[in-house]
Order: C-alpha cells, then sequence, then structure tokens
C-alpha cells in the first residue's frame, strides 16, 4: 500500500524514493510484523485465558508438560494479524504473488481456526481430520490450476517455467512436475506441498518455541531465495530461474520473520500462549506457496529438513508400531515418542535443549541451501 502511495511522490519529495527499493520495504514489513505482535499479543493472550480456550495437553506426553495445563492457544490471532499488517502495508498490491499468499495463509488459517475453536468447545480431537485435509487438498488444487492455467498473470517468465522446479545443487537444471504435457502431476505436486507444509508445522509444534523458530529460519531463508528470483543480475549470476515480481515475495517472508520473533517473545519457554492449528496450518500453507511460486520447491527438504523429519518420525513409528504387532503380536517403537523432539525429552533432555539444538540445526540446513547456489 505504502509504494503505491508514496513513490508516486518521489518527483516532489525525494524521500520516498526509499519506497521503490524492496529491501527497504521488507525491513519495514518485518518491523511492523514485529510491532503488531507486541502490540496485540497480550491482548490475545488475556482474551485466550478469560475464555478458557487452552490447549489440551497430552496426558501420555512427557510428565514436564503437565504443568502447561491452562496456557491459552490459538497464538495464531497474533501471527496472522501480524504477517497480513506487515505485507499489505510494504508490498507492492500490483502483484498476484502477493495475493496468492495472502490468501492461502488467510485460508488455512480459518481452517486451522475451526480445529482450535472446535477443541475449546470440548471436542478434544479438534476439526475431524479429513476436513483438515480437505482444506489443505482445495487450497493445492486452486493454486496448481491458477498457475497452470493462468502464468501469464504473473509473467511471460513464470509461464515458461510453470510447472519446473529448480534442481540443488545443478545449474540451470530442472524438474519438470507435468512431463508429457500432464498437469494433474502438477497439481498433485502443489497439493502435497500446502499439505506437507502445513502437516510438517503443525507436528513440529510440540515445545515451546521450537516450531516458531523453525519457521523464522525458513521465512530467512525464503527471503533471500525470493529476493535473488526476483533480480534479474542475481539471478543470472546465480543461474537459477529469474521470475519478475518474485522479490515482493520476499516482503511477506519478512513480516513472516517480524511476526515469528514478536510471537516468540510470548512463545519462548515457559510460554505465555501456544500458536494451535491456527498458527501451525497458516505458517506452512505461507512457507508452500512460497516454495510453489518461487520455484523453489526442492529446497523445502533441505531448508525445511526440521519438518520432513519430524513427519518422517510419526509416521515411521505408526508403522513400524503396526508392522511389529502384525508380525509378532505386540506393537513396539521405534522412537520413546513421536513427533521426534519428545523423544529427546524421554531420554532426559530439557526441553529448552531440544529446542535450541533444533534450531541450531534449522540454522545449519539454512546454510546449507544457501552454499547450494554456488556448490554445482
Amino acid at each position: 500500500m505504502f509504494y503505491h502511495l508514496f513513490y508516486p511522490l518521489s518527483d516532489v519529495i525525494s524521500g520516498f524514493n526509499v519506497f521503490k527499493y524492496i529491501t527497504f520495504r521488507a525491513g519495514g514489513a518485518a518491523v511492523t510484523a514485529l510491532l503488531v505482535s507486541f502490540i496485540i499479543g497480550p491482548v490475545v493472550i488475556k482474551r485466550m485465558k478469560l475464555r478458557g480456550i487452552c490447549e489440551e495437553i497430552r496426558s501420555d506426553g512427557p510428565d514436564s508438560h503437565q504443568v502447561k495445563v491452562g496456557t491459552p492457544t490459538m497464538g495464531g490471532l497474533i501471527i496472522l494479524p501480524a504477517i497480513l499488517t506487515g505485507t499489505l502495508l510494504f508490498a507492492r498490491l500490483d502483484q498476484p504473488q502477493v495475493w496468492v499468499l495472502v490468501i492461502a495463509t488467510v485460508w488455512m488459517g480459518v481452517v486451522g481456526f475451526i480445529d482450535d475453536w472446535i477443541k475449546s468447545s470440548g471436542r478434544k480431537s479438534g476439526l475431524v481430520a479429513r476436513y483438515k485435509l480437505l482444506g489443505q487438498i482445495t487450497l493445492g488444487i486452486l493454486i496448481g490450476l491458477l498457475l497452470l492455467l493462468y502464468p501469464q498473470l504473473f509473467s511471460a517468465e513464470f509461464a515458461d517455467y510453470r510447472t519446473q522446479s529448480t534442481l540443488p545443487f545443478f545449474k540451470n537444471r530442472f524438474l519438470d512436475f507435468a512431463p508429457f504435457g500432464l498437469g494433474f502431476l502438477f497439481i498433485i505436486m502443489t497439493i502435497l506441498v500446502i499439505a506437507g507444509t502445513s502437516n510438517g508445522v503443525n507436528l513440529t509444534d510440540g515445545q515451546d518455541g521450537l516450531a516458531i523458530g523453525v519457521v523464522g529460519i525458513m521465512a530467512v531463508g525464503f527471503a533471500v531465495l525470493s529476493y535473488v528470483t526476483g533480480h534479474a543480475l542475481f539471478s543470472r549470476y546465480l543461474n537459477i530461474i529469474f521470475l519478475p515480481g518474485s522479490g515482493e515475495i520476499a516482503v511477506y517472508c519478512a513480516a513472516m520473520i517480524g511476526a515469528a520473533l514478536g510471537f516468540l517473545w510470548f512463545n519462548a519457554y515457559p510460554a505465555q500462549i501456544f500458536m494451535g492449528d491456527t498458527g501451525a496450518l497458516a505458517l506452512g500453507a505461507g512457507l508452500g506457496t512460497v516454495a510453489i511460486l518461487t520455484k523453489k520447491e526442492l529446497f523445502l527438504l533441505m531448508l525445511g529438513g526440521v519438518l520432513v523429519i519430524e513427519a518422517l518420525s510419526v509416521i515411521l513409528q505408526r508403522y513400524w508400531f503396526k508392522y511389529t504387532r502384525r508380525r509378532n503380536g505386540t506393537g513396539r517403537r521405534l522412537f520413546r515418542m513421536a513427533p521426534l523432539h519428545h523423544h529427546f525429552e524421554l531420554l532426559g533432555w530439557p526441553e529448552s535443549r531440544v529446542v535450541v539444538r533444533i534450531w541450531i540445526v534449522g540454522i545449519l540446513l539454512l546454510f546449507l541451501t544457501m552454499t547450494s547456489f554456488k556448490v554445482r
């Protein structure tokens, strides 16, 4: 919004010229999101406590988590307004990428809100799993169809690469998700990315500060990837796809970074509020959509490696238990508890140590992702 209001006046007031720079607007979005989080955070926490909207603590979880009974949830009501305010104020609203990201974030935020609300109303299981999956699938189909059928809305260059994804560690090599013109395979990919990232963040959200820290680290990586993808000189130098307008995605990512830092202020151990599905599903969908729009879907496996590992631990635990029960009559666990962060807690690691060490892994994966552009 500010770009459209102030940049046209730069001929009169030269200082307004700064609004043409993505780096300036990204910084503004991050600071704005941070301030919004600080301002509305105490209000949301107080309201959730008064309404008794608190997180249900698993009885079979680590004993140390029982002290968290009564901690309010729906922290996504802090995160989402912060992201949306920063994005809508500082991004160029004439770029369709911005609106796709806003819609994806709000879409899964609403699904998560319904889930949290049902849980707070007494049904511990929340929204039926198939309905959450339906929300993810529908969003994936809509984004996939938009990119497949109307790529020219974004740019001519985007139309050339609409179904392709950059291969890490290779120069000018791409994986086509729609070989032989089979567009439905590309749509399946968008569904998997949206569902995978949103569920990955949700599964990682099991310890104070863990998920929001990982999301913030990933947002830093995608902010850089988005900026260089939308910069003609940098993209040429790094031999990656040049997609005009992708720089505006960096503004969204910067807003997510600011919102993550602001929410971490309240979510750090011992947490004053949990993000709930309202935040987790929305953040995951936002990150997945960024990967799709920048044609960096495969980079999620590196940059989002923590989410991948957490999700795999749940899948492996479930299938190993079923396999051993079918074979031996008694199910056995592969981990002491899944997701993996709970396994480390049951090994005797303090929660804060688990969180910081997983953050360190996330930072190392961020460095690996960045170096993959030169080690090719």
